[in-house]
């Protein structure tokens, strides 16, 4: 998460949106194409797997086919390095960490094992 936060960062993604990213579906600094992406990277992400017909079809009032396959890709992606990192207890770097304190913690997130 404080890598993905790091990039966003990068890419030009506002700090207060990334802020309040958990809060995708009141806040006003996300649009609705935003928020059904959002809600479909939860469910995609969700052990079992919770996209539904119905959310698949509000993907696809916003978003092309092709980019519903990304979208899908990178959630996939994703979960798989997050799974394999925290298995590992990998460490993560000093500018992940940062990011992660200083725009995520409020969230929940915390460093943990992954600490150098």
């Amino acid at each position: 998460m404080a890598h993905t936060a790091g990039a966003a960062l990068r890419l030009g993604i506002d700090e207060k949106k990334l802020e309040a990213v958990w809060e995708f579906r009141t806040s006003l600094l996300f649009d609705e194409k935003e928020r059904v992406a959002l809600e479909f990277s939860i469910a995609a992400a969700a052990q079992p797997n919770n996209v539904t017909d119905e959310l698949f079809a509000k993907m696809k009032r916003h978003w092309t086919e092709n980019q519903i396959v990304e979208i899908a890709g990178v959630v996939a992606m994703f979960g798989f390095l997050n799974r394999w990192n925290d298995t590992m207890a990998t460490p993560l770097e000093e500018e992940p960490v940062e990011v992660g304190e200083k725009h995520l913690a409020k969230s929940g997130w915390s460093v943990g094992k992954h600490r150098r």
